[in-house]
Order: structure tokens, then C-alpha cells, then sequence
């Protein structure tokens, strides 16, 4: 009996006949079943980047909207605190009017009546865009939108109280736009608690003192005592 060489050719396509009739042979339900899990996975993962898509979506517009309404709402901060010097000066120029003179002049006396009517325009166009005065005479000092100048001796009167206003103090929305310079009486009883805020989720004014460099509070405010 001889010996007979087997081909290559002939046993490679042995082998991938083999190969094709096993492949032919597995599982359909496996394999419908990897496809399904792979399917699954894959939504899960879009699902997710979908989401967060849409929450940094909403951040951004809610952001937005807040700058928006900011913008429309303390944009004329700067404007407004120049306009306040034209304000302050009209109040210097009345109050320095000796009112015993306007009335023995009528020139004087329509002069004068012509500033406090500019004054008093001056006033409502500010209300007209948000800035309203403070009035802070008799009231418990309030460092977020009050200026300490210096104390005095007030026994009949709680401590800590406004008992003087040298300059007028203004707000622009829930913002201090200008801190009244104020002094605060001393050498009164304690003044009592302050009352809490109507509402809880009322925001607070932002500090006034932060706004005005040098701006010092009264004692027990975490300020420096001021000279009387």
C-alpha cells in the first residue's frame, strides 16, 4: 500500500465547511438575545446623554431668564447713583433757601418753588425705574443699608437707633443702590431682637457698607466704635 500526500487545499476547505455547518448549527434565540441586550445598553446610554442634555438645557435657559430680568432691573445701577448727586444737590440748595427770605421775595419764592418741583419729578422718575429712599430716622440701625458716621448720646431712645440723617439712603429693587449716612444713638436701653421677615424666601439686601469703601457699622455690628 503507498504512501499518498494529503493537499492543503483540500483540508482548509474541510475545515471552513466545518466551521460553516457549526455556525449554522447555534443557538438563533443566543444570538437574538445578545443583540437585544446590546441594543438595550446602547438606548440606556443615549437615554442618559439625553437627559443630561436637557437639564444643562433647562440650567441655561432659567440662567437666562434671571440675567435677563437682572439686567432689566439694576442695568441703570451707575446711572441712577450719578442722578442721586443731582438730587442731593437740589435738597442742599432748598434747605439753604432761608424760607423767612422766599416769602419777602417773590422771585426767591418762585425760584424756590421751581426746585422743589424739580425735586419732586426727580423723585417719581427714579420710583418710576425701581429706586426708592430710604427712611431711616427713628428706625434700628440696619448695616445692610445704613452708614454709621458717628454715635450720640440718646438715653430716651433704644441703643442703636437712627437719630440722625445727614444723607438720604436709596434702594434699587431688593439692592442697596446708596447706604444713608446715618448716627446712631447710644447710652439708651437695649433695643430688642429684631422682628423676622414676613416672608422666609425674601432675599436680603446686599450690605451697604460693602458698597461704599470705609464703611463703618456701630458697636455690636462687628464694626469699630466711631468718634462722637
Amino acid at each position: 500500500m503507498s504512501d499518498e500526500k494529503s493537499d492543503p487545499r483540500q483540508a482548509n476547505e474541510d475545515q471552513a465547511s466545518l466551521d460553516k455547518t457549526d455556525a449554522q448549527t447555534q443557538d438563533p434565540a443566543a444570538l437574538a438575545g445578545a443583540e437585544l441586550e446590546a441594543l438595550v445598553a446602547e438606548n440606556a446610554d443615549m437615554r442618559d446623554r439625553l437627559l443630561r442634555t436637557m437639564a444643562d438645557m433647562e440650567n441655561l435657559r432659567r440662567r437666562t431668564e434671571r440675567e435677563k430680568i437682572d439686567t432689566a432691573r439694576y442695568g441703570i445701577t451707575n446711572f441712577a447713583r450719578d442722578v442721586l448727586t443731582v438730587g442731593d444737590n437740589l435738597r442742599r440748595t432748598i434747605e439753604h433757601l432761608p424760607a423767612e427770605a422766599a416769602s419777602q421775595d417773590p422771585a426767591l419764592k418762585s425760584f424756590l418753588e421751581g426746585v422743589e418741583l424739580t425735586e419732586r419729578e426727580l423723585h417719581k422718575v427714579l420710583e418710576r425705574h425701581g429706586v426708592t429712599k430710604i427712611e431711616p430716622l427713628g428706625q434700628r440701625f440696619d448695616p445692610n443699608c445704613h452708614q454709621a458716621m458717628f454715635e450720640v448720646e440718646n438715653p430716651s431712645v433704644p441703643e442703636g437707633t437712627v437719630a440722625n440723617v445727614m444723607q438720604a439712603g436709596y434702594v434699587i429693587g431688593d439692592r442697596c443702590l446708596r447706604p444713608a449716612l446715618v448716627a446712631v444713638a447710644k447710652g439708651g436701653p437695649k433695643a430688642t431682637a429684631p422682628q423676622a421677615p414676613a416672608s422666609e424666601g425674601a432675599p436680603a439686601r446686599k450690605p451697604a457698607n460693602d458698597d461704599v469703601p470705609g464703611g463703618r457699622r456701630p458697636p455690636g455690628n462687628g464694626g469699630s466704635r466711631a468718634k462722637s
